[in-house]
């Protein structure tokens, strides 16, 4: 194609772009909006899948039926993301198998807080409070990402997690009214936490090399420090208001600006994280790993039935 049709396509699609015109998956758009959804829709299915492996391994362990079955419920919503997810990124063109591939040979990331470990039942009101909180706080504005198929699948998963954090804030609200070893419990959990969350927003917007061009795509509608400034905003009154401490000396409520003041994230570990060298990493790609592996024969049988079928309609 000349390249001046190449320009005047790019103009057309940045202009239904800017009149909030939804881009579909048989719409021409340029490579570099194609490839971006696809490393971040991809990665978002990941996240969603790894992010039942530190939940899943609590669901036996449960104080209660209500808690095993609320916790149960919510590791089948995260499949269902995943699966929604995945069904997103075939709509540009990419193949399932190879993106989860792509996890499994640590080709494609996933969110750095799936690589911190769960000690206590403490973790999964955290995870579902402050991990979950803050999937929110990306996850809405999805809903008006400029891709349908994914804005479209946003708007239940986004559904979901608000279930996910209510979850989350009531075991913590329950373990801080309790005894004083189940409120130092969640405190500790918060402890531990608090700096993995704002680290999932993702690195400043001075080192984000995604950013800019995402947010003239629509694909995302605020930045990264945009989001953590309102996840921290947000978050702080809860903590105070079930009597835990939000662990961050320089934290302070700045009058003139209407927002909190709060420390510098060690962005060294963000970056050991990311790259493979977290506490779970292995571990966890090495369960994603070996449950597909486990599960191959299940995938071999219904890809059989499946010929047999179509080979039987077609005699």
């Amino acid at each position: 194609m000349k390249e001046l049709d190449i320009t005047e396509l790019e103009r057309k699609f940045q202009e239904k772009i800017d009149n909030e015109i939804r881009i579909e998956p048989n719409d021409w758009m340029p490579d570099a909006y194609r490839k971006t959804l696809i490393r971040q829709i991809s990665q978002h299915a990941h996240s969603e899948v790894v992010g039942m492996l530190p939940e899943g391994n609590w669901i036996t362990r449960a104080p209660n039926l209500r808690r095993k079955a609320v916790l149960l419920a919510k590791v089948q919503d995260e499949a269902g993301h995943g699966l929604y997810l995945y069904s997103a990124v075939e709509t540009l063109g990419a193949d399932r198998e190879e993106t989860i591939d792509d996890l499994h040979t640590g080709k494609a990331k996933y969110s750095s807080i799936f690589n911190y470990p769960t000690l206590t039942w403490a973790d999964m009101g955290a995870i579902g409070w402050l991990v979950d909180g803050a999937a929110i706080m990306n996850q809405v504005p999805l809903c008006r990402c400029s891709y349908g198929p994914y804005a479209r699948a946003m708007v239940r998963v986004c559904k979901e997690e608000s279930f996910h954090q209510r979850q989350g804030f009531e075991i913590m609200t329950k373990l801080a009214q309790g005894t004083p070893e189940q409120k130092a419990m969640a405190q500790d959990a918060l402890n531990r936490f608090w700096w993995p969350a704002l680290m999932m927003f993702g690195p400043n917007d001075a080192d984000s090399p995604h950013t800019a061009q995402s947010m003239k795509w629509k694909i995302k509608r605020h930045t990264n420090d945009e989001l953590r400034q309102q996840f921290v905003d947000i978050t702080v009154p809860q903590a105070e208001m079930i009597g835990l401490t939000v662990p961050d000396p320089d934290l302070k409520w700045n009058a003139e600006t209407g927002h909190y003041e709060f420390g510098e994230i060690n962005w060294d570990e963000f970056w050991q994280v990311v790259s493979g060298n977290g506490p779970c990493n292995k571990d966890r790609v090495d369960a994603r790993r070996k449950a597909k592996e486990d599960g191959s024969w299940v995938r071999e049988a219904a890809n059989a039935y499946a010929e047999k079928r179509k080979a039987r309609k077609a005699s």
